[in-house]
């Protein structure tokens, strides 16, 4: 514990009469203000003399803060994603899915990594070149079939209706009843961990639900899907500039073909 104390000296003798000396802090930078807490000590003297005698009584005080120099674990350190790549890589989704969710947690800060799991407002602390790596990660190794950006694209395309995604998405099955019903998978048996034609689109990875759906909707509403939200905007604008141009000269070559006059009577 590092102690900034406040110290003076009372010195007493017959005749009343005081100095009073201060002595100022010891200069320090900034950093030792934020980073590394240092012995800060305020010295103040009083003193009372007398020239007749040399007897005295002293007492001392000090006033002392206390200051923690625990580094605090959220410090920004390397996150390595060296595990999850080599997981995906060898197809191993079942691993890659328990690697991501770790990650989030580290990701989040300390109150998740203490919670073990991540809250819906603890997204935001999580940066766009991480959230972008992860997504990347599972997009190239699944032929872009897996990952959040794909889910986002789903979800968008069900009307943001979570109950619509997660039967797109396979997290639902469907009931061998007579009305159309569903239930969530038993995790993990029932989920799919693994890339063939018959895995559902946006399958992986997967996230816990059974506290909300709260943390699924801000991890798509993160600033690192805003850039391919408009990326996928600005092409669906030009897809649509370009069918309009090919229906319009359609139409005008068809018309040419219906209205061409015909001069032989």
């Amino acid at each position: 514990m590092a102690t900034n104390s406040l110290h003076c000296s009372i010195q007493q003798h017959h005749n009343h009469h005081f100095h009073i000396k201060f002595q100022p802090p010891t200069t320090f930078s900034a950093s030792q203000l934020f980073l590394k807490p240092s012995n800060i000590t305020n010295n103040i003297t009083l003193s009372h003399s007398s020239s007749g005698s040399s007897s005295f009584s002293c007492v001392t005080f000090s006033l002392s803060q206390a200051t923690s120099t625990t580094p605090s674990s959220t410090s920004q350190e390397s996150v390595s994603f060296e595990v999850l790549k080599q997981h995906l890589t060898a197809e191993e989704y079942q691993k890659a899915d328990e690697e991501t969710r770790r990650l989030l947690i580290v990701l989040a800060g300390e109150a998740a990594q203490k919670r073990g799991y991540v809250f819906f407002s603890e997204v935001q602390f999580i940066s766009e070149s991480d959230l972008k790596t992860i997504d990347e990660l599972w997009r190239v190794h699944s032929d872009n079939k897996f990952g959040y950006s794909v889910q986002k694209k789903i979800f968008e395309k069900s009307n943001e209706d979570f109950t619509k995604f997660f039967i797109k998405v396979g997290w639902m099955k469907k009931l061998d009843t007579e009305m159309e019903q569903y239930n969530y998978r038993s995790f993990p048996t029932e989920f799919i961990w693994e890339l063939n034609g018959d895995t559902p689109e946006g399958h992986l990875p997967l996230t816990n639900a059974l506290r909300g759906t709260q943390l699924l909707y801000n991890i798509f509403n993160h600033p690192a899907f805003d850039e391919e939200q408009e990326q996928e905007e600005g092409d669906d604008v030009v897809a649509a500039v370009e069918d309009k141009g090919l229906k319009e000269k359609d139409d005008s070559s068809l018309a040419k073909r219906v209205f061409k006059p015909n001069y032989s009577f």
